[in-house]
């Protein structure tokens, strides 16, 4: 059986099997264009997300990834299931309990949430071009009126509050909060399209961080991304 898919709270959720596992897991967390259906999932249809894919399970990981009520935004909701995701996992799993962690984009911010809840539970995290600071992420996104009007449905519907409720908790955050970062991070990011990589304050200082690993790769050698997961999640299985 190369993969099983299953439900819980409505939302579709699959676990990826290598042919000679090792016993490490490995939860991948996707962006906004990630789903997770019955049948199909967004890392399996993209060419390069599938080949990460590949090299995890020739390395033996078990992958495990869930829909997450689609485009969350780091809602309470998804990080809750998430961990819910977890306890599934490690029941009907034989795996071991401390996991990695693979996310990108704005599942970073459910990546972030997930490392001060479960801190005991996880290995090592990656984030590929991760978005780590919701309140910086609407600032640039209010220049493209557009963007901004899609990004603001997208978050009411997230976080089931009213558009000017949301602002105001928003404008409210914290963007200079530091955090625990006892947990081996990698942050890698593809350096292409019109954006440069978020300059946030959490970002920052994640990247002046002593524990933090950051990686700049040109778009013609994200072919290197799964050998580059792999070598660093090696790093961190020593101690079980």
């Amino acid at each position: 059986m190369e993969s099983r898919s299953f439900q819980i709270d409505t939302e579709w959720n699959i676990v990826y099997y290598p042919e000679k596992p090792t016993g490490f897991g490995v939860l991948i967390i996707g962006d906004e264009r990630h789903f997770v259906e019955e049948n199909k999932c967004f890392w399996t249809q993209n060419e390069g997300k599938l080949a990460i894919v590949d090299k995890l399970k020739e390395q033996g990981y078990t992958i495990f990834s869930s829909n997450l009520y689609g485009r969350n935004w780091g809602s309470e909701n998804a990080v809750e299931l998430a961990q819910r995701l977890y306890q599934y996992v490690i029941r009907h799993e034989i795996i071991n309990h401390k996991i990695h962690i693979l996310a990108e984009g704005m599942g970073s911010l459910v990546a972030v949430k997930l490392m001060e809840k479960m801190k005991e539970q996880i290995r090592s995290v990656i984030l590929i071009n991760p978005i780590l600071s919701l309140k910086f992420h609407l600032e640039q996104e209010k220049e493209h009126k557009f963007f901004y009007k899609k990004l603001m449905r997208e978050l009411t519907a997230a976080y089931k509050l009213e558009q000017q409720s949301l602002e105001n908790t928003i404008s409210a955050l914290d963007d200079t909060e530091q955090l625990d970062t006892e947990i081996p991070v990698k942050i890698i990011h593809i350096l292409s399209g019109a954006k440069s990589y978020n300059q946030s304050k959490q970002y920052k200082y994640f990247l002046q961080n002593s524990n933090i690993s950051p990686t700049f790769i040109v778009p013609e050698k994200k072919q290197q991304l799964g050998s580059i997961c792999k070598k660093f999640y090696r790093q961190y299985e020593a101690i079980l």
